[in-house]
């Protein structure tokens, strides 16, 4: 299995594709096969790398704390080990936490940053609602029926069911490789901390912002938010998705980040 030693854990990665390299980052408890939509897209024109974040999938699962920072730094690592000396990064939900941070720590590494589904934390974030809160604290350690109480959270139209064979599939991916509820806890106390909103304004490399309207985990006012801190970002809404436009809107969603990760300079 592909992976490297990087800030003192094995980190599990798949590469594929040619042409500039783009990493993506994933959400809580997601790998990197949480953007099997995507890759099938990207590797036409990019060299496309996708981590399981630390405490996830195939990765090392070591003891806590985690922050958005020391996983920032794992994909620093991982990159150092690949010899990649300049990416654009691709990041969703807590994977966009990670790659702003990544962003701020490393700017001379990053061609092009897309957040997705994202906020810059902290006390003038707007909060994810009770309703979803309960979902993601009222975990069994059951990965299947874990999965299955929040997936419906996160798609705003008949996803779930109009792609149902699919979405089977990616539940028994998560049930073969699952998240040790402690691993889970590690990762989500780190986006509970995550705080960007002050240091934003420093970020210089062209910035994507790409949000569903009705999303019900990052609620999307936060695309907003994002975009007013960063100088020149551009921002993309999707009218009729949820927190997963990524598969609800796939082909549009990668219409939209290729041409904006072939732009010129």
């Amino acid at each position: 299995m592909p992976s490297a030693k990087v800030n003192g854990i094995t980190l599990y990665y798949e590469a594929a594709g040619r042409g500039p390299a783009v990493v993506l980052i994933g959400g809580l408890g997601a790998d990197g096969h949480f953007w099997y939509k995507q890759v099938a897209a990207l590797v036409e024109r990019f060299t496309v790398v996708t981590p399981d974040n630390r405490g996830a999938g195939r990765s090392d699962k070591p003891d806590g704390p985690y922050t958005t920072s020391l996983a920032a730094d794992d994909i620093r690592g991982l990159l150092d080990a690949l010899e990649i000396p300049v990416t654009h990064v691709v990041g969703a939900s807590l994977g966009g936490f990670i790659a702003q941070e990544f962003v701020l720590a490393y700017p001379e590494r990053v061609g092009r940053l897309v957040l997705c589904c994202t906020s810059f934390g902290g006390p003038h974030s707007i909060p994810i609602a009770p309703e979803t809160v309960q979902v993601l604290l009222n975990r069994t350690g059951d990965p299947e029926r874990d999965l299955r109480a929040f997936l419906p959270m996160q798609v705003a139209t008949d996803y779930l069911e109009t792609h149902a064979a699919e979405v089977d599939a990616y539940v028994a991916w998560r049930v073969a490789h699952p998240q040790p509820m402690d691993a889970y806890q590690h990762q989500l106390a780190a986006a509970l901390s995550h705080n960007t909103e002050e240091r934003l304004p420093a970020l210089r490399c062209p910035v994507l912002i790409m949000h569903g309207a009705q999303d019900r985990v990052v609620p999307a006012g936060n695309a907003a938010l994002l975009a007013q801190r960063i100088a020149g970002a551009r921002l993309h809404i999707f009218p009729d998705a949820g927190h997963l436009f990524l598969w609800e809107r796939a082909d549009e969603a990668n219409r939209v980040i290729t041409e904006f990760l072939a732009e010129e300079a």
